[in-house]
């Protein structure tokens, strides 16, 4: 069993962690009975970290907001990737974060370890950002989201969509995901009843919070295939299935998941969804894919590669070196 101190310290790490734990699972995690962890519990709060408890079925303890932030226990790990993370996110897309992201880096580097500080400004040396990408999105928006999206709480904001204008929107934040330089909020639409996708830089002033709600599955594929077929598929007015004979991975390196869409086969082939504007523009597009492939359908399409491939190869023919 832990002594004293190291279980205090382990138990501050656990309720960081995670947003709740019942007590038998502190003392199962601990190796104490739950009336050492509610002992535990009480040394934390003198020594002034707030932890809140609830009784009944679904109580439980959870760190509370205080006065100030507690310190933070991290493995190497953690704090060699929040390191990292501080330092690309000076001069990130999310408005109002440089400051903030320099300041936390400059406290998190005074306390890193000799081993730590020597790996953290190899990397640093090593990553040359190119700069901004996407339009700039506030950070106090997207910590808002982030926090209804946790606490399943409704948001009701103004949304200026491309197409129909802007109009008043209430939804049930699934996630946040960041794809091809943009953030984009997964939600189920109240209004219209059904899955959607918004982008956060489209979301005008500010955002209201609403009433819990009882979670949701996520949709088929879970929010990241869900917004991979939002941006590569659903859009277009011509859309295609391509058999591709390469590992769904090799694949995956060489395709952005805003340009299509890619499901497994097997160990060696995967299934390509895409969409375009023509069908003339998706055949070149699969002509510089770089993999063997084989248009599924539209049968449009199958006959417009032909068409290129007859093309190409009168260029490359005798009579056109004459």
């Amino acid at each position: 069993m832990l002594d004293t101190s190291a279980r205090l310290l382990r138990l501050l790490a656990l309720l960081q962690a995670r947003r709740s734990w019942a007590g038998s699972e502190l003392a199962s995690r601990l190796t104490v009975t739950e009336r050492t962890v509610r002992r535990d519990i009480e040394r934390l709060r003198s020594l002034g970290y707030p932890v809140d408890a609830t009784s009944g079925v679904a109580g439980g303890y959870q760190l509370g907001a205080g006065a100030r932030m507690p310190p933070l226990l991290l493995e190497d790990d953690e704090a060699l990737a929040v390191t990292v993370a501080l330092s690309t996110a000076v001069g990130s897309v999310v408005s109002g974060i440089d400051d903030a992201a320099l300041r936390a880096l400059v406290k998190l580097e005074q306390v890193l370890p000799t081993r730590l500080r020597r790996r953290v400004s190899a990397l640093k040396e090593a990553i040359t950002p190119l700069g901004r990408a996407g339009p700039v999105v506030d950070a106090a928006l997207l910590a808002t989201i982030a926090g209804a999206c946790r606490d399943h709480e409704q948001l009701g904001f103004r949304y200026a969509a491309a197409r129909t204008g802007t109009h008043q929107r209430q939804v049930q934040p699934q996630g946040l995901v960041h794809a091809a330089g943009r953030w984009y909020l997964v939600a189920w639409d109240l209004d219209r009843d059904d899955w959607r996708t918004f982008r956060v830089d489209r979301i005008k002033g500010n955002v209201e919070l609403g009433t819990r709600f009882m979670p949701r599955s996520a949709p088929e594929g879970g929010i990241r295939e869900y917004v991979s077929r939002s941006l590569a598929v659903e859009p277009y007015a011509e859309k295609a299935r391509v058999l591709v004979h390469a590992p769904l991975e090799e694949v995956a390196r060489q395709v952005s998941p805003a340009a299509a869409l890619l499901e497994p086969i097997d160990d060696n082939r995967c299934l390509l969804l895409a969409g375009g504007s023509s069908l003339a523009g998706l055949a070149l597009w699969l002509l510089h894919f770089g993999f063997e492939f084989q248009v599924l359908e539209p049968l449009g399409l199958v006959a417009e590669v032909r068409a290129l491939h007859e093309r190409i190869g009168r260029a490359l023919s005798p009579a056109a070196d004459k």
